[in-house]
């Protein structure tokens, strides 16, 4: 909460809703993330939209970065964003493996504490690309506190 607290804020209240339950992991590429949180365009239970998922936030306004000194490494979860640093709004990303070159340019925000080597086995995209066809899915996602 305190090297990220609007994130974090932000990430409870979304989980917490229920808002991520069923929603895909729609970029995941191999080695490097699995990207997921699109709760307008990836709730594979409502109204999954394949061609606009990826591109969706929540009813919330982006925020703005809080950039840390987390390094992206295996495990860390942080947001996702366009090219603008203050665009973060629903979606972020768990990290597979070191990514320095991420580090103070998206709000990193967690870690994976247990259970990584079922992030492993998230179904991967096309390479490149990372698109997934018929991607997994969150089951449920509540924040611990």
């Amino acid at each position: 909460d305190e090297i990220a607290p609007n994130h974090v804020k932000r990430i409870k209240a979304l989980a917490d809703s229920g808002k991520y339950d069923g929603v895909a992991f729609h970029r995941v590429i191999d080695g490097f993330m699995a990207q997921t949180g699109d709760v307008k365009y990836g709730n594979t239970k409502l109204d999954f939209n394949a061609q606009m998922v990826g591109t969706g936030g929540s009813e919330f306004p982006d925020l703005k970065a809080e950039f840390n000194n987390i390094p992206h490494q295996r495990g860390v979860l942080s947001m996702a964003r366009s090219q603008s640093p203050d665009s973060a709004n629903s979606q972020f990303f768990i990290c597979f493996d070191s990514h320095a070159h991420l580090d103070r340019n998206y709000t990193a925000f967690g870690r994976v504490v247990s259970g990584m080597e079922f992030v492993d086995k998230i179904k991967k995209g096309a390479p490149g690309s990372g698109v997934v066809d018929n991607p997994d899915t969150i089951i449920s996602l509540r924040s611990s506190k």
